[in-house]
């Protein structure tokens, strides 16, 4: 199935995961931004905001738990379904008490990435 013209921003600082998650979406024929630092969702405007947002919890510069809530906190994104990710095994509790509307365990199965993200989308 292609989802053509849905965005997704994936917000992952590991370079190698963030190419290969792109590769995998686009492949899907959704429209994918990344960002490789938390403060640059800071850079969402209205009308450029995505339909899913695909969020590491341990970041460089800022933790993923904390932009969530931030995200989920004002008006223009607080309807953005967030699907944090991380291999830590103790994080699912504290994404979605963050505010997550899911969670990924890493190393994660392509099929298991792909049914995830098109629920929300």
């Amino acid at each position: 199935m292609q989802h053509t013209g849905k965005k997704l921003l994936v917000v992952e600082d590991d370079p190698d995961i963030l190419q290969f998650l792109q590769l995998v979406l686009e492949d899907e024929g959704y429209q994918v931004r990344t960002f490789t630092k938390g403060q640059d969702l800071e850079q969402l405007h209205k009308g450029e905001l995505p339909d899913l947002i695909l969020l590491d919890i341990f970041l460089s510069g800022r933790d993923g738990r904390e932009l969530v809530k931030a995200l989920k906190d004002q008006e223009e994104t607080k309807h953005i379904p967030v699907i944090m990710s991380s291999a830590h095994p103790r994080a699912e509790p504290t994404a979605r008490a963050a505010g997550a509307d899911d969670f990924l365990a890493k190393p994660f199965n392509i099929d298991e990435l792909l049914a995830m993200v098109e629920k929300y989308c």
